[in-house]
């Protein structure tokens, strides 16, 4: 039977212990167990073959041993990630801040798949993705206003696991573990338990959701819930499947940027057998959207999921809208909606990575009317204190005159529109203030 141990934060560097790693079920294994499953190829699952440039020279110089059945089998990525700055400081010339945050106790632990590793080596110590999952000493320092649990998720938990805020929707936190920890994460709290399976505390949690017939929408995270097994991820859906009122299942996860390998056949096969299922793709940068992780978002859009994307803004990352521009678009061409955009919220060590709540607002208006609708994603805080998501958006409605609504365009142009049945909208400026605008 296939270990369901699938973290081993206590493994040799890559290239010393990758050759005992064993290779993941058989397809034809998991289509006997699965006779659902489409027979998509008749070898061991392969998800996708050696992709970008920068992965290969990387493969290259540092496992050159490494078969292409262990590179793209997800166990090998996850059983081989880089977790201490010993195993680390081999591929990166490590700063002192960097050291310095390493050799604290307390922070969110360090991992990162050899994949997503080679997308930083060489690339220096200010390049964003490096940024993202690579600690320094500024995660140490508590800024004022800062929580473990700024959005009190915890007062919103009536059964461990799950986060009922919203009338007819519940976030069911299944895992605490991810492929690679993002230095900002919102649940730094709670993930990177060693050890830790959550899969005996689901059932306090099912029953919560199958209680409440006002639940129609489930939103699964944690961590991360693609670093689940197979079996694990199909046995959960199918017990959410089983409750009636269940109408939209959701997934959120970093996977296809982190851990690209993880979608494979079986797991296609796994999700298309609980439509309708859909995708919450974290994405931070466009030096993720590499060949691998355009096969793993067109492989997910072709099983028929529909992908949308979630993006923390980061200070000196993706502050910038050509940088978003470029994501978003790109992202668009993977077939994944950009959907929420989000301010990062105030954890323990995350002043270094938060902007001017108007920087994103200076965002959102240099995408508007400069590229599709389809790539401009909604701006949000996540209220801390738990007041939930609240959209921000640049101020397009600029007042009243009369019957006559005024509103300005992206360009900054001013134009009226004849709301003759009444918007509602009560007039927010006398008519002296408009002369002089060429209305």
């Amino acid at each position: 039977m296939e270990s369901e141990t699938l973290f081993n934060e206590e493994a040799e560097p890559p290239g010393k212990s990758a050759g005992l790693v064993a290779s993941g079920r058989s397809f034809r294994a998991m289509t006997k167990k699965y006779p659902s499953f489409p027979v998509l190829v008749g070898r061991e699952e392969s998800p996708s073959e050696p992709g970008g440039d920068e992965t290969a020279a990387f493969r290259s110089a540092y496992f050159p041993n490494i078969k292409d059945s262990q590179w793209n089998d997800w166990r090998w990525q996850l059983n081989n990630r880089i977790s201490n700055a010993a195993f680390l400081s081999r591929y990166l010339g490590l700063t002192d801040r960097e050291r310095e945050a390493l050799d604290s106790r307390g922070i969110l632990p360090l991992a990162i798949t050899p994949y997503y590793l080679s997308l930083i080596v060489g690339k220096g110590a200010d390049h964003p993705l490096r940024r993202t999952v690579v600690p320094g000493v500024e995660e140490c320092l508590r800024s004022l206003r800062e929580e473990a649990d700024p959005l009190r998720e915890e007062e919103d938990s009536p059964v461990p696991g799950i986060v009922h805020r919203y009338p007819d929707r519940v976030l069911f936190l299944v895992t605490g573990q991810c492929a690679t920890y993002c230095r900002y994460c919102t649940r730094s709290r709670l993930v990177g338990h060693r050890g830790e399976d959550s899969s005996d505390k689901w059932d306090a949690a099912l029953s919560y959701i199958a209680a409440d017939r006002t639940i129609r929408d489930v939103l699964i995270s944690g961590g991360d819930p693609l670093t689940l097994s197979d079996e694990k991820l199909n046995s959960l859906l199918t017990k959410l499947r089983l409750i009636p009122h269940v109408e939209i299942i959701r997934i959120g996860t970093k996977v296809p940027a982190v851990l690209p390998q993880r979608i494979t056949p079986n797991l296609l096969g796994v999700l298309r057998r609980h439509h309708p299922l859909w995708m919450s793709i974290h994405a931070t940068h466009p030096d993720e959207l590499t060949p691998e992780m355009s096969k793993a978002c067109n492989a997910l859009a072709d099983a028929g999921i529909p992908l949308g994307s979630q993006t923390v803004l980061l200070a000196g990352i993706n502050d910038e809208a050509e940088t978003m521009k470029r994501l978003f678009q790109e992202l668009l061409r993977l077939r994944v909606k950009p959907y929420y955009l989000y301010q990062c919220d105030p954890i323990p060590g995350s002043a270094h990575f938060r902007t001017a709540v108007g920087k994103g607002i200076e965002i959102i208006r240099a995408l508007r009317g400069h590229t599709t609708g389809y790539a401009v994603p909604t701006f949000v805080i996540d209220a801390p204190g738990g007041g939930g998501k609240i959209p921000l958006s640049p101020e397009y409605v600029v007042g009243g005159d009369g019957v006559d609504l005024l509103l300005k365009n992206y360009e900054g142009n001013l134009y009226r529109y004849p709301d003759t049945q009444g918007s509602g909208l009560s007039p927010c400026l006398d008519k002296g203030t408009y002369d002089g605008l060429n209305l």
